[in-house]
């Protein structure tokens, strides 16, 4: 499953999907984490210490090697150089999947060690002095869209990205990649605003798109965010004390974590997993075109110099048939060349 999390600055965003990520863990389920946010806080709430998060690879700044990897032998992409952080698979290319291992992941991801379990740690590198002027952020979070773009991820397999604040995702099709999206919300006019930024853009393309209340203090709160989100509702969150001692450095055993908050991460699972059945691999297949078609005309076409419309292939839907088919040309490719191994763990 693939799962944002977004918000205004200082709602809480990132400080919940770490709480969702540790949750994951406890029960054992693979777990890719990613930061996409503009401020990278993301190791710091799963844990890292300060040093340990500043040595953490940014995506930004291996995309190169990314899109070599995924490039695969894609006929319809004549170059690395080429792709864009919208162009989408084809016959040829290389996908990924969450258990498995593969260069992407191993120069972008590292294991980070939970109660109860690891997950796989990827960000997209903080923007720095030296891109004032010359880039935007953007540019980071294109190696993100660019891997989702290539996931194929199954049941019970989570990948959850902690968005950059406020709707500033819509500047691209990144919106569009997830199975759902939790907007977290405090209980206040500029606490919803995001809410119904996200409600307006996302009509149109399907999103699924659940509100977690956070920081609501009694029942005024929790009126408010009912009368402003409707049944966009899921669930609130109030005071933690585990979380205060989290934000000190000091997280006692995640098993502590008061039993309201540990039953409303229960809800944002089954919230998730229930998206599974709702999935549509051809109708996503299209949305990354259409955004791809739309990136190539404004701007893609003239920064690469090629027609990135040809990278389009018709006839290829991104799915988990198409992964099992993929690993099946591996495999034939290394018994041709005299080496015979074992197909990467599902």
């Amino acid at each position: 499953m693939k799962i944002a999390f977004v918000g205004k600055g200082g709602s809480g965003k990132t400080t919940l999907s770490s709480l969702f990520i540790r949750h994951l863990a406890t029960t054992g389920a693979p777990v890719v984490a990613v930061d996409a946010d503009i401020n990278q806080h993301l190791g710091a709430a799963l844990g890292l210490d300060d040093a340990e998060a500043a040595a953490l690879p940014a995506m930004g700044d291996r995309l190169p090697l990314i899109k070599d990897y995924l490039r695969g032998t894609n006929p319809r992409i004549a170059s690395a150089q080429t792709m864009i952080k919208t162009t989408p698979p084809g016959e040829g290319s290389r996908l990924l999947r969450v258990r498995e291992n593969n260069p992407v992941y191993d120069a972008c991801a590292r294991p980070v060690e939970l109660d109860g379990g690891a997950v796989r740690l990827m960000v997209t590198g903080p923007f720095t002095e030296a891109d004032l002027g010359v880039s935007c952020y953007h540019s980071k979070t294109g190696a993100v869209e660019l891997c989702l773009n290539h996931l194929v991820d199954g049941r019970d397999e989570y990948v959850v990205v902690d968005m950059t604040a406020g709707s500033d995702s819509f500047a691209s099709g990144m919106f569009t990649r997830f199975d759902i999206t939790f907007l977290v919300a405090e209980p206040t006019r500029k606490g919803v605003s995001v809410y119904r930024q996200y409600k307006e853009y996302a009509r149109d393309f399907g999103v699924t798109l659940k509100v977690v209340g956070n920081k609501v203090q009694g029942e005024d709160d929790l009126d408010f965010l009912r009368s402003e989100v409707g049944d966009d509702l899921l669930v609130t969150v109030g005071h933690s004390d585990w979380v205060r001692a989290m934000e000190k450095g000091r997280p006692p055993r995640f098993d502590r974590l008061e039993d309201t908050n540990r039953h409303a991460l229960e809800l944002l699972r089954t919230a998730a997993d229930t998206t599974y059945e709702l999935r549509d691999w051809e109708n996503y297949t299209r949305q990354m075109v259409h955004f791809h078609l739309r990136n190539a005309r404004s701007w893609g076409n003239e920064r690469t110099g090629a027609d990135l419309a040809a990278q389009v292939d018709p006839g290829f839907v991104l799915g988990e048939r198409e992964t099992e088919r993929e690993r099946q040309r591996d495999s034939e490719s290394e018994s041709d060349n005299g080496r015979v191994t074992s197909p990467a763990p599902a």
